[in-house]
């Protein structure tokens, strides 16, 4: 049983991008595919692909390597609201990632969507991660 699946999805995509590979293979959920949408939007990963093999169904995530120097896109995945001590933001406290060069994932009323996009809708939310 896993208490957190969120903390699960990006400590799976930190580890596969820790051991250089290509391809992560995660148990789907329908805020993980929204996650993976939103990553994939802003260039983080290469690409993705939902299988629905079985009752859960699989997320395989092509991730992005510059290719001269071999550096992931993503540096850092960062979870910030946790099971335990869930943290929301309002329109007027919408945390900057990396002085606005990074994003923050929020699951907002209108669906999940970046820092950015919420401050234009003028919604909040509960910020599950950052990403740069």
């Amino acid at each position: 049983m896993n208490t957190d699946p969120i903390a699960d999805y990006l400590t799976r995509v930190r580890n596969a991008i820790k051991a250089n590979h290509r391809i992560v293979e995660i148990p789907a959920s329908n805020l993980k595919k929204e996650i993976t949408k939103v990553l994939f939007d802003k260039g983080y990963i290469a690409n993705y692909k939902f299988e629905d093999t079985n009752a859960q169904g699989t997320i395989k995530i092509a991730l992005k390597y510059n290719a001269i120097t071999k550096i992931p896109a993503i540096r850092t995945l960062v979870r910030i609201s946790k099971p335990g001590l869930r943290q929301y933001a309002g329109v007027e406290n919408m945390p900057r990632v990396l002085n606005g060069l990074g994003i923050a994932i929020l699951s907002t009323s209108k669906g999940v969507m970046t820092d950015k996009e919420a401050a234009k809708l003028n919604i909040g939310g509960e910020v599950l991660c950052h990403v740069y």
